[in-house]
């Protein structure tokens, strides 16, 4: 028998993540093997498993946490936006489609077999399954065909913990009023609630806490303070990055509409030497800046017609002059070329935009996306890096002959003459302790984290700071009503 525990929210971003993360931890400590898993996400930052498949990158964490190997069947159903209305659609991870929004709600119940089947096929690798939900139950025009809340968790007989974010206000009416909302079936699925992201003395909402309790029937098991070292963690959710002051190496980053697979920025965070500004629209590229770094896109030429828009190629090739550097990861590597060709609409229709002519590179789009994981070395120095690929399309030209990077023994990246412009198709460079120190040298700074191990150091402070807050015992033991087995089909 496998036992299995699912954290939904009142909302989007009210902290299930980052409890079901620190959940992986304190069970794992405990000797059990725990798997994470989340039936459907939305997210622009995904992390790449060893077998080549995507998932959103709080489930690779939380397998962090757990001491696993990210898996596909952690995330079975991945969206990820490319326009207002429309999405590429992951299933178990790889690309399937783009669908728009309006037909993926009427299909979308069609997925709940793939859900399930990964599902019961992690199941039966571990003694516990923590599953995060998505947005929030008590949006009931979502309800028909529901894989992401209640759908998953009535059909797989998971009980249910109702995670409440106090910091936005109006939690009592959250929690009450999502049990409200819902139908007595998918309410029955609900054994308690949680608070999260508390200020002050904790005393303050004994009333709060009682006052729900008596009003929804459902026991308290924790009012979680703010955890304040959450910032050191991958952010998955681009709500959740922000600028970080810090030292006097300033790098700004262009904070684009379909930004992708902003991990790279968060080893950068990390550093007391670095102020890492992201730069909102409206509002021009800092000329005190030592880099800008334009990172990935799920939608390049989209969002190349945004940076124009807000005036950021200007300021781009302004500190330039001044003598500045521009680095270029993924889809800011494809913008700094001489053009983009998306000749089969892939993301978007069909047509050539005119890149930012700072590196002699052209790429051409195309339907087949390239999923892997890298080990690579630096060049000219040598640092070992390890990284990821996760993109459409090729970029070749002549400043692919001053690559920086080998990956396997070919050349990958390219550079202006002067190597103030580079780019590469590799995610997670900064990741590595030896390349970060050797970029921001190359700034005239010095790197002071060793980043990874500051990773796991976090993960069990939060751990700890659940262990304080939270009844984790309880919770253990509301797992064990699970009514699945992982010998289900």
């Amino acid at each position: 028998m496998t036992y299995s525990l699912m954290i939904q929210g009142t909302g989007s971003n009210v902290g299930k993540s980052l409890l079901v993360a620190g959940l992986c931890r304190a069970a794992a400590r405990r000797g059990l093997r725990v798997a994470p898993f989340k039936p459907q996400n939305m997210s622009n930052n995904a992390a790449v498993t060893p077998e080549g498949g995507e998932i959103g990158r709080a489930q690779a964490l939380q397998a962090r946490a757990a001491g696993r190997v990210p898996h596909t069947d952690m995330n079975p159903v991945l969206l990820k936006p490319e326009s207002e209305t429309g999405a590429q659609l992951v299933v178990q991870g790889h690309r399937r489609s783009t669908q728009q929004a309006a037909l993926y709600q009427r299909d979308k119940g069609a997925l709940l077999q793939v859900v399930l089947e990964s599902f019961h096929r992690l199941a039966g690798t571990a003694d516990l399954v923590l599953v995060e939900g998505a947005g929030s139950p008590a949006e009931t025009n979502l309800r028909r065909g529901d894989i992401a809340n209640m759908g998953f968790a009535t059909a797989a007989g998971v009980p249910v913990v109702l995670v409440g974010d106090i910091d936005r206000g109006g939690v009592i009416a959250q929690i009450v009023g999502t049990q409200a909302v819902l139908d007595a079936t998918d309410r029955a699925q609900i054994a308690g609630f949680a608070i999260n992201r508390f200020r002050g003395d904790l005393s303050l909402f004994d009333r709060g806490r009682d006052d729900i309790a008596a009003r929804t029937g459902w026991p308290c098991f924790g009012v979680v303070p703010w955890f304040h070292d959450a910032w050191k963690l991958p952010a998955e959710d681009m709500m959740d990055i922000a600028s970080r002051a810090g030292g006097a190496c300033k790098i700004a980053v262009p904070q684009l509409p379909r930004m992708a697979n902003f991990d790279d920025l968060d080893p950068l965070a990390a550093e007391p030497a670095v102020t890492l500004d992201i730069v909102p629209p409206g509002r021009a590229l800092p000329g005190d800046a030592d880099l800008v770094l334009i990172p990935g896109s799920k939608s390049t030429r989209a969002d190349l017609a945004f940076l124009r828009a807000q005036g950021w190629d200007i300021d781009i090739h302004a500190h330039l002059r001044r003598g500045g550097h521009v680095w270029g990861l993924c889809g800011g590597y494809q913008m700094l070329g001489r053009s983009i060709a998306d000749p089969e609409g892939v993301e978007g229709a069909p047509g050539t935009d005119a890149g930012l002519g700072l590196l002699d590179v052209e790429t051409v789009m195309s339907g087949d996306k390239r999923v892997i994981q890298r080990q690579a070395t630096a060049l000219p120095g040598g640092e070992p890096v390890t990284g990821y690929e996760i993109h459409m399309g090729r970029t070749e030209g002549p400043d692919r002959a001053r690559g920086w990077l080998s990956v396997e023994g070919q050349i990958e990246g390219a550079a202006s003459a002067n190597g103030r412009v580079r780019g590469s198709y590799l995610h997670g460079l900064f990741a590595s302790d030896a390349f970060r120190a050797r970029a921001l040298a190359g700034l005239g700074h010095q790197a002071q984290v060793a980043y990874e191990t500051g990773v796991d150091a976090t993960l069990d402070a939060l751990a700890d700071h659940l262990e304080a807050h939270m009844d984790v015992d309880a919770l253990l033991r509301l797992a064990t009503t699970a009514r699945h087995s992982s010998a289900r089909p």
